[in-house]
């Protein structure tokens, strides 16, 4: 099962003529063969609807999943617009929105509208950002309006209420000057498991046993389209626009007894969030000055009230104990960004202009239980504050073809940003970095193409690190730190796309990262611990996909599609001093899945499984780990023609993995003197997923 993530379409960059030729074309487009090497020099492999047709795709994100050896790239949207840090284009134009992105975007077009795929040399674009392979999706609109559908309700075997709300309807249509689509959708869940949790003291002895059983109930409401317009002058106009909700509420109760406390007790925790946020994003691409001017601007805001609060009764009617933590968060980003590109040095260059604003504004309070079981006001200093980041980005970006099989792009530039956190301890600092990168794209041969990257970045702080805030179930406080600055990174990745023929193809993908001011807990002057900033670690690894089809080994309808992940971090521990993993960094990943199209029917049926490591959470008082016992796996069952419709059967958990954290907290870590350590082991049991989904 390839590896895929992203968000829907904020279309954000100038559209080569190549593109732009295809997309206004109906019945005249020339349709590629079945998995064709292109001889055009970008073009790597081309894709036609036909060849997706054994999988009865229902849209153009259906017809990505199956491209082999290809993963779709998630980009963060953390900092700006800035450069492409997705592989998806959508008619030759980046997709970069902050909600809106690959997924959702290719989920809103019909396999009706799609007219071909095709893997592109990133490095040939005049689209800052992009390397190794991208797949450019190409329509054309029919003139009618066509949409796909899916339901897909979820049952569990262990004391989850079912998941009956989960859906979505897509529409699409326009002509041959322009498009739009419109999505509804309800991202919905039903999660929960039960299980022990056993407490030791420091000698290891047994002090409390705890029975308990939590669920988990969310929604995503949303509604998502967008609008493009390509004028009879070749101007271009993109709309987009999402809408959406977010209802979460949680509940964990824990049947308390041991040595710990005499008196038997109940736990309940419960935690709730209602989010609205909206983004909205246009941009106008025209001809000026014997080049293209593309003119983006881009708003989303998002508020987000939150509550968390834990109670404790006890057996004999002592009074209730407990806590009651109260959050809102108003959060926005505000861009506007200008592209100006031109041909120059027989090659392609963008010289682009950005200016974003970013806010958080939290108001948040603590009350704690007092004897008598009375909530009384805490005092959290730090915890209602506001950070501001006002910043300005200049880049030039320079691409074109050394050879007639080795592409070169480069980027240079720099930004200025202005963080501002307001309140007793707050600051106002300035920052100048620069910024950019080198790349290639050589296609050694028909079976392997390489590319390679290196690349100076600056990352995004989460501004909720600048803010004290308390975790109630596991008793942890961060308090807050006005320090913090962006952490800056050099990465260092390689991509081989290796052809094997009728067997499939494999790509993989080294990088090495060494960044300074990276983020990790560290103990604050003046008492506590608070993300902040250690002066240097690394990152590094290896990713890669690989599908495998049986028409290479003799027989028809099989294939295997796996993606992979082995990494590793160093860190210098800011308490101790020796080198460890960064906190939370995954470490290894591997998921895959191997389907069977039955042929001659409409049936098929497969087997998935995904599994993960990832180290551990160090806090300077206490080291935790979450993790699963080995290998979540499923089997699925589909009829591929039910009236017109793809219907799935599937149950996941068939081997009854069971979550698990593991917690040891210090009573002085450098000393090694624990205080107590908590063993958990809950099992959630079986899931029972049925999909259904269409085209009209």
């Amino acid at each position: 099962m390839l590896c895929l993530c992203g968000a829907a379409s904020l279309a954000l960059n100038t559209a080569p003529a190549w593109a732009q030729d295809v997309r206004v074309q109906n019945s005249d487009v020339d349709i590629a063969q079945t998995g064709e090497t292109s001889t055009d020099g970008r073009t790597r492999r081309t894709f036609t609807p036909e060849d997706f047709a054994n999988f009865a795709p229902r849209s153009a994100a259906d017809m990505a999943r199956q491209v082999p050896g290809f993963s779709i790239r998630e980009g963060d949207g953390a900092r700006g617009l800035g450069a492409a840090d997705t592989n998806v284009l959508i008619n030759g134009r980046r997709i970069s929105g902050k909600s809106n992105g690959p997924v959702e975007a290719l989920g809103r077009i019909p396999v009706e509208e799609v007219v071909r795929l095709e893997l592109v040399d990133g490095a040939s674009l005049d689209i800052g950002g992009l390397t190794g392979q991208v797949l450019n999706v190409i329509t054309a609109r029919s003139g009618g309006i066509t949409g796909t559908y899916r339901y897909a309700p979820q049952i569990r075997t262990r004391g989850t209420p079912p998941r009956l709300l989960e859906g979505r309807v897509s529409f699409a249509g326009g002509g041959q000057k322009d498009e739009w689509t419109l999505s509804l959708q309800n991202d919905s869940n039903r999660r929960g498991d039960d299980g022990f949790e056993f407490v030791f003291d420091g000698a290891d002895n047994l002090i409390d046993t705890r029975e308990e059983k939590a669920n988990f109930a969310f929604d995503t409401i949303s509604a998502s389209g967008s609008y493009s317009r390509v004028a009879d002058n070749g101007n271009v106009l993109n709309l987009t626009g999402e809408v959406a909700g977010f209802i979460r509420r949680d509940r964990e109760i824990s049947q308390r007894s041991g040595s710990i406390d005499p008196v038997d007790r109940v736990r309940t925790l419960r935690s709730t969030e209602d989010e609205f946020n909206f983004e909205v994003g246009a941009d106008y691409d025209f001809t000026v000055l014997g080049g293209r001017l593309k003119l983006i601007g881009y708003h989303r805001f998002e508020d987000s009230p939150t509550t968390s609060s834990v109670i404790t009764e006890f057996a004999d009617d002592s009074p209730v104990q407990g806590s009651l933590f109260t959050r809102d968060a108003d959060e926005g980003e505000t861009i506007a960004r200008g592209e100006f590109t031109f041909g120059a040095a027989g090659g392609d260059m963008v010289i682009a202009l950005e200016g974003v604003k970013n806010f958080l504004d939290i108001e948040a309070s603590l009350e704690v239980r007092d004897g008598q079981g009375v909530l009384q006001p805490e005092l959290l200093t730090g915890a209602n504050s506001r950070v501001e980041e006002d910043r300005a980005e200049a880049t030039v970006t320079y691409s074109r073809p050394l050879t007639s099989n080795l592409q070169l792009q480069t980027s240079f530039g720099a930004e200025y940003s202005r963080i501002s956190q307001d309140g007793p301890a707050g600051l106002t600092r300035t920052f100048y970095r620069p910024k950019g990168f080198i790349a290639f794209d050589w296609r050694a041969s028909e079976n392997f193409d390489l590319s390679g990257r290196v690349e100076r970045q600056v990352g995004q702080l989460n501004f909720f690190d600048f803010i004290a805030s308390v975790d109630l179930d596991f008793n942890n406080a961060n308090v807050s730190n006005v320090e913090l600055v962006p952490p800056q990174l050099w990465r260092f990745e390689l991509e081989g796309n290796i052809g094997l023929g009728a067997l499939g193809s494999l790509a993989l993908r080294p990088f090495y990262e060494d960044v300074s001011d990276i983020v990790d807990l560290i103990p604050i002057d003046g008492g506590g611990q608070a993300p902040g900033n250690i002066p240097s670690a690394s990152r590094y690894g290896i990713e890669g996909d690989v599908t495998l089809l049986s028409e290479g080994l003799g027989w028809q309808g099989t294939r295997f599609d796996a993606g992979f992940r082995l990494a590793n971090s160093s860190v210098r521990d800011p308490l101790l001093g020796f080198s460890r993993n960064l906190s939370g960094f995954e470490t290894e990943q591997i998921d895959f899945e191997l389907r069977h199209d039955f042929a001659s029917t409409n049936w098929a049926s497969g087997l998935t499984a995904f599994w993960n490591n990832q180290a551990e959470d160090v806090r300077l008082d206490q080291i935790s780990l979450r993790r699963e016992t080995f290998g979540f796996a499923g089997f699925y069952v589909e009829n591929k023609d039910v009236e017109g419709m793809v219907v799935r059967l599937a149950i996941n958990n068939i081997l009854d993995r069971t979550n698990k954290i593991d917690r040891t907290v210090f009573l002085d870590r450098a000393a090694d003197i624990v205080d107590f350590r908590e063993d958990r082991d809950r099992t959630f049991g079986q899931i029972f997923t049925l999909e259904i989904e269409g085209t009209f």
